[in-house]
């Protein structure tokens, strides 16, 4: 083999290798390329997400103001309750010493 028929043959297969890399790199970019309807896709799905979690703060920053406000109402109703029972009480034990004075009164 003489010298151009060697730097012909390695030349022929540097360019095979040369098309084979390049084959190789187009297919995989052919196959890995994101399509412009999954950046979109996935760009709305993000935002879909960010407004869900602002909902659900929202929700639940109106939750706890809520059960602030029914345990506060919860702590006034328990209080209102016990004082109507005082009251309650005061009020029988009044009738009892009324009855007794009455049934004194009629002896």
């Amino acid at each position: 083999m003489s010298r151009t028929e060697f730097v012909l043959a390695t030349a022929i297969i540097l360019f095979v290798a040369f098309c084979m890399g390049w084959f190789a790199n187009w297919l995989l970019n052919r196959f890995t390329r994101v399509a412009a309807d999954d950046v979109a896709q996935l760009d709305r799905m993000s935002q879909e997400l960010h407004e869900a979690e602002e909902t659900r703060d929202q929700a639940i920053t109106y939750l706890q103001q809520r059960e602030a406000e029914l345990t506060n109402q919860l702590a006034q109703t328990e209080a209102e309750l016990r004082a109507a029972m005082d009251g309650l009480r005061d009020a029988r034990h009044e009738a009892e010493e009324m009855r007794a004075y009455i049934e004194r009164q009629k002896a």
